[in-house]
């Protein structure tokens, strides 16, 4: 079996640690802004936060933390922390923990919520109403929560805390309800983990793809088009259509058949498909076309669904593997807006298989082959996989329980026939079926989910799909969803992080800098730029009036693979002398054997220069 034994980040010991940290930081936060309101405080990915209301000044604004108010705060936490408290857990009725939280109105809101089973206690939606308020208590601090919790407070070292900075949140994630001032903070086992993400941290600033994005000129947020629409510019343009011309490229010679589809559609063809209610809250409005309903685009497989409809089908027909860059369009609040990694329109590498039960297997075999590859071109090799299924105890997926049965088995057989180890996580899966996640690490250590893979028998029953089998009766087929880059936009931004902007050669914008060293050189390096633009490559040359070093320097700063710097003597031998970004003086070189090792490291899609 290849499945691994993996301990969720939710029954990790970190995850106690940063929940009791932040149960610590709000205590601290009391000692010093005791009118403070408390909202909620969850442990997140690699730290924790707490929401507070401090009240309005004489102004009517929101009070809020000043950068020295968190270094009060994180001293006073390390000598709370030095008291050992033990943790009590307990529990109320809904009128007790009413009465005691009598004073903080969020936790109040939060206290009927629970009892009605709209959301948990950190806020999120759920169904499940609870008979009793669960209490934690350190010392004189009291909230509302469910844990888990270090036993005593001794457990977190000072030493290995850290409050990294504030920020604004509205309550509920609603830009109607207040404003609320939060706190991110962090927490590890030691000061050495803690030392070792602070320089995570600051690496990850100088790689942020917003700073890079607008250094390399890549893309731009215009807040006339739009918060979360991001504009391609020409280098980006160049880098994204070289990501899909590779992508494309791979799936001709696997078979796949590409189509376009519409940016809108009716909105009764997501509420059949499903993606409509369930999805309700993150897409757009329903718009009136001509009395009719119709909605921005949320996913891109309905109108696979209609495509394959679209005639009859035979068994002999099938697999038929259809593949779209399509753009789709989901409402993500402007707070969580981040850059290209989280966006309101994106482009997906979308493909919806249509198989026989017979063909799966070796269908989903040949997809997660296909995302390995895309993976090993890029170079990514730190990558693992996730199976995600359905949560029995939630009602938020569709289907029989026979349905998600074969779905599961089927991904685990595949996976298990290519040897892949995979971890195994309920409440991953998407609402129709199961899927196998690829979780790709960066160079600083961070994970984000890129390729999927996913099995569904559930969409084709619903929009009736068939094909006319061998005994000549028309059976069901099943869908494989799959896109191995994800989103494009999200793709990109983790690249420019990943690659530090400097991306390989057969990836970079421009591929290479021809600099003349005086103005009499300039035909020659157009004469260069002309025979390696000809054999495809990204050529600009450099006639401007500044001096050849800060030629060299500029094209340095903007990450360009190579510069060709062109004189008397590279002229007369029709040659070019080679620098690479890394200021790596290589020399002279003729020109045809700089093609040669250009083209080469091109068509081979090699990280090298």
């Amino acid at each position: 079996m290849s499945e691994q034994e993996n301990i969720p980040y939710e029954q990790s010991e970190l995850y106690r640690i940063r929940h009791t940290a932040a149960h610590v930081m709000a205590e601290a936060v009391l000692e010093h802004f005791p009118q403070a309101l408390l909202a909620i405080g969850p442990p997140i990915e690699d730290g924790y936060y707490y929401d507070f209301d401090l009240g309005k000044n004489e102004d009517g604004k929101p009070i809020t933390f000043a950068p020295e108010d968190l270094e009060k705060i994180e001293a006073t936490m390390k000598q709370l922390l030095k008291k050992n408290a033990p943790l009590e857990h307990s529990a109320m009725s809904t009128a007790e923990a009413q009465a005691f939280f009598a004073s903080q109105p969020y936790k109040l809101e939060l206290i009927a919520d629970l009892a009605e089973g709209r959301v948990d206690e950190n806020g999120r939606p759920t169904q499940d109403p609870a008979s009793e308020m669960s209490i934690y208590r350190h010392r004189n601090f009291t909230d509302l929560c469910k844990g888990p919790h270090v036993p005593f407070t001794s457990k977190i070292k000072g030493n290995a805390i850290k409050l990294l900075r504030t920020g604004g949140a509205y309550w509920r994630g609603d830009e109607n309800r207040p404003q609320l001032q939060r706190i991110y903070g962090t927490a590890w086992h030691n000061k050495e983990e803690l030392d070792e993400y602070l320089k995570r941290l600051e690496e990850a600033k100088a790689r942020d793809h917003r700073k890079l994005g607008k250094e390399l000129e890549l893309f731009h947020i215009s807040q006339l088009v739009g918060a979360g629409l991001p504009l391609w510019l020409p280098k980006g343009a160049v880098l994204r259509e070289t990501l899909e011309n590779f992508l494309r490229r791979a799936q001709l010679d696997r078979g796949y058949l590409p189509v376009i589809t519409p940016h809108i559609g009716k909105l009764d063809l997501y509420i059949t498909s499903g993606h409509y209610p369930y999805y309700k809250a993150s897409q757009y409005t329903p718009i009136d076309v001509d009395g009719e309903k119709f909605m921005l685009k949320p996913m891109n497989c309905p109108h696979h669904i209609e495509i394959y409809k679209s005639k009859a089908r035979s068994y002999r027909d099938l697999p038929v593997r259809l593949a779209e860059f399509g753009t789709v369009y989901r409402y993500e609040q402007s707070g969580e807006l981040t850059g290209l990694t989280r966006v309101r329109g994106f482009t997906v590498d979308d493909s919806h298989l249509f198989v026989t039960p017979d063909q799966l297997n070796e269908e989903f075999i040949n997809v997660v082959n296909l995302i390995k590859y895309v993976f090993e071109t890029m170079g990514f090799s730190d990558f693992r996989a996730r199976l995600g299924t359905n949560d029995p105890e939630s009602d938020k997926y569709a289907g029989t329980p026979e349905m998600w049965a074969k779905g599961i088995s089927a991904i685990k057989e595949a996976a298990d026939s290519v040897g892949m180890n995979y971890t195994i996580e309920a409440g991953e899966a998407a609402f129709y079926g199961p899927k196998l996640d690829f979780i790709f690490r960066d160079v600083l250590k961070r994970e984000w989910q890129l390729g999927t893979v996913q099995v569904d028998f559930l969409l084709p029953e619903r929009f009736g799909l068939e094909y006319t089998a061998e005994d000549g009766h028309p059976h069901r087929p099943v869908m494989i969803h799959r896109a191995p880059f994800g989103s494009m936009e999200r793709f990109v931004g983790i690249l420019i992080e990943h690659f530090n902007g400097a991306f390989p050669l057969w990836l970079s914008p421009v591929q290479a800098v021809v600099v003349p060293i005086t103005d009499r050189h300039v035909d020659y390096a157009k004469q260069v730029s002309a025979e390696l633009r000809a054999l495809g490559m990204r050529v600009e040359v450099d006639d401007g009036q500044e001096r050849m070093n800060k030629k060299i320097r500029n094209a340095q700063l903007q990450k360009v693979p190579y510069m060709l710097v062109v004189g008397d003597k590279e002229e007369e031998e029709t040659a070019v002398a080679v620098r690479t970004r890394q200021n790596e003086d290589r020399g002279a070189m003729a020109l045809a054997e700089f093609k040669a090792h250009a083209l080469g490291l091109i068509g081979s899609y090699s990280m090298e220069l």
